[in-house]
């Protein structure tokens, strides 16, 4: 039975330390080592060079951010004595000292954490007000770094305000949370605040590459990107997907890939997703439900494939408004992206993206939430073949009946020739039903080059800020052509509107001048002009 139990075998030597979680592996050591965080660190900076240091910082932010890290960096830059001993407050903490090893590793006995969310009562804080009394042991400040303080109770909140609003000058206090409106106004008060920022998807993918590398792991940057995509901003959460998907990997040199990654977060293709998008904005519902339900099958939330729908209308918007998104998205993505900015104008993505996120919001709530999915897509089908509501309401007025919403690419160069004046293309906007834009170009456009597709604009007279960029955008959808529109100092033309005056005029007196009027004004002195007919036109 001993045998058995191995009682009597000699204790097996550990084949290597315990693993480290990338998390805690690469938590920052140094403020440079802190991503996305670039304001807070000049501003500490700046008030450590200066001797302008808060007796209590407050930290915020969103999960993941670097609020505890942050504090145990504040934490060895002001207790850092530099290599030789005989260094002072730095925002560059050498990380050799006695202080900076024993901070790092926990151990400080003058920098005391406290988590707040297990110590909420007001004996807790007693305890912390009765040792700042007393100087710290071997250290320049004593620390108290207190996690999730929102969690700290009434109580406890206010046995701590005096001491937190005249502490000892050896005391410094960190506060970290993520529910900063919870904290008292009369604590916040006495707290410099400093708002740690969501960290980009783009520096987090770049992060992650490094981690990889130092880790000897390969992996594709789309793998990556969709990782940092997944982390909402917060660099803790990313590294816990990326160690899973370095264990997902397996064992070999295998490469964590994007389509491993997918799987391993119920993520949906974003090719798949496209095609779903072409097939309900086509309001092709049989086949935009059967890759809905080979989403679903493949174990994607149907909350994430709505998502993702969500995420591909706010993308063509951003195309639409002339955002380069190249630098995250793929060649085709990018084509495909900017065909759909060109077919579909503004009412109708602003349309989609509004019962998109009613489907979203109904699937998030449903007992059947694949059923929603599909209801939602259908109604979605259903108005993309609808015309827009004003096109409607200018039709109805006009006692037309209303085109459906524009769902095809626009027609090609050949098939759409370009407006060979400003008059012309003043006019296509109004065949177009962008009446708005053309009432612009005849009372506020004056050309100074017109060459289409490149127009030079005078903004001598102010033009509306936006108008070079609208016209352009339209001009694009309507045409199937890339526009240059831009502005110059230089006085340009005459408006249209000024050159149908000026006409209007030159005509007026021609007719004054004709010898019929010039002979009946002179009979009839109080006789005026009040009208004219040209080429069966009535002139007032």
């Amino acid at each position: 039975m001993t045998d058995f139990l191995g009682l009597d075998e000699p204790p097996q030597p550990q084949s290597g330390a315990a693993y480290r979680v990338l998390a805690r592996k690469y938590r920052p050591q140094t403020f440079r080592e802190l991503i996305g965080q670039d304001a807070m660190v000049t501003t500490l900076a700046n008030a450590i060079r200066r001797d302008r240091l808060a007796h209590a910082f407050l930290l915020t932010g969103v999960r993941g951010v670097g609020k505890t890290s942050t504090a145990r960096l504040i934490a060895k830059a002001l207790n850092c004595i530099g290599p030789d001993g005989q260094g002072g407050p730095t925002i560059d903490p050498c990380g050799q000292c006695e202080p900076c090893r024993a901070i790092a590793e926990g151990r400080h006995i003058d920098v005391i954490e406290m988590d707040a969310a297990s110590h909420t009562g007001i004996d807790d804080i007693r305890e912390i007000i009765e040792a700042s009394r007393y100087a710290a042991v071997s250290a320049r400040y004593k620390i108290y770094i207190i996690d999730e303080v929102h969690m700290l109770s009434k109580a406890a909140f206010n046995g701590l305000l005096k001491t937190l609003e005249e502490p000892p000058g050896h005391v410094k206090f960190l506060f970290a949370t993520t529910e900063v409106n919870k904290v008292p106004v009369t604590v916040l008060s006495r707290c410099q605040r400093f708002d740690l920022r969501r960290i980009p998807a783009e520096l987090l993918a770049k992060h992650f590459a490094g981690v990889v590398a130092a880790e000897g792991v390969q992996a594709e940057p789309e793998a990556l990107a969709l990782i940092a995509r997944a982390a909402e901003g917060s660099a803790r959460d990313g590294l816990s997907i990326l160690d899973q998907a370095i264990a997902h990997a397996g064992i070999g040199g295998g490469a964590v890939s994007a389509g491993d990654v997918r799987d391993m977060l119920g993520l949906s293709d974003r090719g798949a997703i496209r095609a779903l998008f072409g097939h309900l904005l086509a309001g092709e519902a049989a086949e935009a439900l059967r890759l809905l339900r080979q989403q679903y099958d493949l174990g994607v939330d149907p909350a994430a494939v709505l998502k993702t729908l969500l995420e591909t209308v706010h993308g063509v918007t951003l195309v639409k408004l002339g955002t380069d998104l190249s630098a995250s998205q793929a060649a085709e993505e990018q084509a495909v992206m900017a065909k759909w900015a060109t077919a579909l104008s503004y009412p109708v993505l602003h349309r989609l993206w509004q019962l998109l996120l009613k489907g979203h919001e109904e699937v998030g709530r449903a007992a059947l939430p694949i059923e929603t999915a599909e209801m939602a897509l259908l109604r979605l089908v259903h108005a993309a073949t609808l015309p827009d509501p004003g096109e409607l309401a200018r039709a109805l007025a006009a006692g037309s009946p209303p085109a459906a919403a524009p769902v095809a690419p626009p027609p090609s160069p050949a098939e759409a020739p370009l407006p060979a004046t400003v008059a012309a293309l003043a006019d296509l906007l109004d065949a177009s039903n962008r009446h708005l834009l053309a009432a612009g170009v005849r009372n506020r456009l004056r050309p100074i080059r017109y060459a289409p597709p490149e127009l030079v604009a005078s903004n001598a007279t102010p033009l509306p800020a936006d108008f070079a960029r609208d016209l352009a955008t339209e001009l694009r959808a309507i045409t199937g052509r890339q526009w240059k529109i831009t502005t110059d100092a230089a006085p340009g033309e005459p408006t249209l509107a000024e050159q149908a005056a000026s006409a209007k005029e030159t005509e007026r007196a021609a007719v004054l001048a004709s010898p019929i009027v010039a002979a009946a004004l002179e009979s009839f002195p109080n006789a005026e002009l009040i009208g004219w007919t040209t080429n069966g036109v009535r002139h007032a």
